[in-house]
């Protein structure tokens, strides 16, 4: 009796320590459900209904499953590839010192993996179409950034053009005594504004002879016959001063510094008085003029 005695307490203490390591083991292992809201490779960052951030862990020994059939009864091995945002999962696992859940196991549900696949075919779609639109979005900015400078550049060119004609027209303007130094009259059909081809010559000399003139201005005025209403003839005339101006400025190439703003004189100063067919074919005329004033010539 007395040699069985120690076997026992040693037999019962034995049990007892592998039923503390089972107990401690078995409390180590964390059980949660949730839903997979990001993915970095082994991480997996998981929504709980207990906390909106969990770092799930994923090894090489992790055993990744769905349940198949009715009952859920069976599992089928899947790859980490089917681990995707919008997929719920269970997780079963430890806790490392990082306070990350190393997972031993997950399983998830077959309709549940279909359903968060097709969420994330719908969101790489809308992400490309968003992609794209951001895209052209940017590209039209950046044209109409560039058409902006554009206009910009091209109001300050007028705004300068203009001031400098004004400036012109104003020093012209006090000039009281000047020289008409050449002129030539360009003639236009009944109703027409369009220059006839055979001037250009002309007013291209015009031009050339012009600017070995010191100080010198062109002069444009514009003029119709009586026939027709008031109002018609000021049109006319002012189209056809702006047209024979055109051609002084592109292809004379005369500066905008030295022309004198078209002028449009309407019916006014009629060469001849009467409204025979000649007399009429006279007064549709634009006069070009070389001016130098007087005083700069003596200069």
């Amino acid at each position: 009796m007395t040699c069985r005695k120690p076997i026992t307490v040693t037999s019962t203490i034995t049990v007892l320590c592998v039923l503390v390591a089972l107990s401690t083991i078995a409390s180590a292992q964390t059980k949660l459900e949730g839903v997979i809201k990001g993915r970095n490779g082994a991480q997996i960052i998981l929504q709980t209904a207990e906390s909106p951030k969990v770092i799930v862990l994923l090894t090489d020994s992790t055993d990744v499953g769905q349940f198949q059939g009715a009952l859920k009864a069976r599992t089928k091995h899947m790859s980490m590839a089917a681990l995707v945002p919008g997929l719920p999962i269970k997780v079963e696992g430890t806790y490392n010192s990082e306070n990350q859940l190393v997972a031993a196991t997950i399983r998830f549900k077959g309709n549940d993996l279909e359903q968060a696949q097709a969420i994330q075919a719908g969101l790489a779609e809308t992400q490309k179409q968003a992609q794209k639109n951001t895209e052209e979005l940017e590209k039209q900015n950046a044209e109409l950034a560039a058409q902006n400078a554009a206009l910009k550049e091209q109001s300050e060119k007028l705004a300068a053009n203009k001031a400098e004609i004004d400036a012109a027209v104003a020093r012209f303007g006090q000039l009281d005594d000047y020289y008409i130094l050449d002129e030539v009259t360009v003639y236009f059909a009944n109703g027409k504004v369009k220059v006839d081809p055979k001037y250009a010559p002309q007013l291209i000399a015009l031009a050339e002879k012009a600017k070995g003139i010191k100080g010198y201005m062109v002069q444009v005025k514009g003029y119709a016959s009586s026939s027709g209403s008031a109002s018609l003839n000021q049109k006319l005339s002012e189209d056809r001063a702006n047209n024979v101006a055109n051609i002084l400025l592109q292809q004379g190439h005369v500066p905008l510094t030295n022309m004198l703003a078209p002028g449009a004189m309407g019916e006014s100063r009629q060469v001849i008085k009467d409204k025979a067919a000649d007399s009429e074919a006279e007064n549709r005329r634009v006069v070009v003029r070389i001016l130098q004033n007087k005083g700069i010539a003596g200069l």
